[in-house]
């Protein structure tokens, strides 16, 4: 099984390089069931950074920890290099969050929600509340609609809307969780490409997602949980790492070319359907191409295959889960 060990908080917090730093954070409830057991999370600053996990896997309840919408049994934390939560009032106003959805007025414009939701917010300053929501509809391109009513959003525009109401001041940290859950692919195009522009501006982005294949897309890092446990985390890249790049190739030659590659040296080579595959290693492609195609193997198709995040997280604990939702 693959092993990632990313350097621990205690080893980076003190520098402040982290944005999210837990020890030993723990939720338990009443009857004994463990929602997150004894997790050491460490979120870079300036990351984008991905919260894996499947549904009840322990990410709303962590988030909600953080946040200081729930008490953790036991652990601590700091947010932006500040322990908590005895620093909730000085750092949650520079902290956004959507957190289980969006809740809006139908009845209401976009506009006018983020009026009231401003409104509720005792560390917003009124005197600048117009040109701050102006600004957030702006950022999240919801201009033009700023004046239509709520209810005829689409649910792009709507998880949008959300995402500018976290963003109606000054932000170092945004934390979302399921950003694109329930969304079509249009609308999930929409929200990932706004959280590569709000990230590239350097807030630091905690995204929760049990969709791998999305994750994938707009992350730097991921930690990844299970059943209440942190089973890996640090840069995608190496994690990927530790997973071989495979070659490809398609063939109605199926022994010919798997002699061949066994030839070749090249390790867990794998024959059936159509197709010939094997760890790549130092070879280069074109000259394994070059080796087939001289040994009289006919390539219908070459193709090198590199680990995608669900390859990690079945090396990482020899199971999957929902990756398209």
């Amino acid at each position: 099984m693959l092993t990632v060990q990313e350097p621990s908080p205690s080893a980076t917090a003190s520098t402040g390089e982290c944005s999210i730093v837990t020890r030993g954070l723990t939720k338990r409830f009443r009857g004994g069931q463990v929602a997150v057991n004894d997790l050491d999370l460490a979120v870079p600053r300036g990351s984008v950074f991905g919260f894996l996990g499947p549904n009840g896997s322990g990410k709303t309840t962590t988030i909600r920890m953080l946040l200081g919408l729930a008490a953790p049994t036991s652990g601590t934390w700091e947010l932006l290099g500040t322990p908590m939560p005895g620093g909730m009032g000085t750092v949650l106003p520079r902290v956004g969050a959507l957190v289980e959805g969006p809740a809006f007025y139908p009845y209401l414009s976009g506009e006018a929600n983020l009026r009231r939701y401003d409104a509720a917010d005792p560390a917003a300053d009124p005197r600048t509340a117009a040109a701050r929501i102006g600004l957030a509809l702006e950022r999240v391109g919801l201009a033009a609609a700023a004046r239509k009513r709520y209810r005829a959003y689409s649910l792009g525009m709507r998880q949008r809307l959300a995402i500018a109401g976290a963003l109606l001041g000054p932000r170092e940290l945004l934390v979302l969780d399921e950003p694109t859950n329930g969304l079509d692919p249009q609308g999930t195009r929409e929200v990932r490409g706004l959280v590569k522009e709000i990230a590239a501006e350097g807030t630091t982005v905690f995204v929760s997602s049990h969709l791998l294949a999305e994750v994938e897309h707009m992350c730097s890092h991921i930690a990844v949980m299970r059943a209440g446990r942190l089973v890996a985390q640090g840069p995608i890249a190496g994690l990927r790492a530790g997973e071989a790049v495979r070659i490809r190739v398609e063939t109605p030659d199926i022994a010919e070319a798997a002699a061949v590659f066994a030839a070749l040296g090249l390790a867990q080579v794998r024959a059936g359907d159509g197709e010939v595959s094997a760890e790549l290693g130092t070879d280069a492609p074109e000259r394994i191409c070059a080796v087939l195609v001289d040994g009289g193997v006919a390539v219908r198709g070459l193709a090198v295959q590199r680990p995608s995040l669900e390859d990690v997280f079945v090396g990482l604990t020899g199971e999957g889960f929902d990756v398209d939702g």
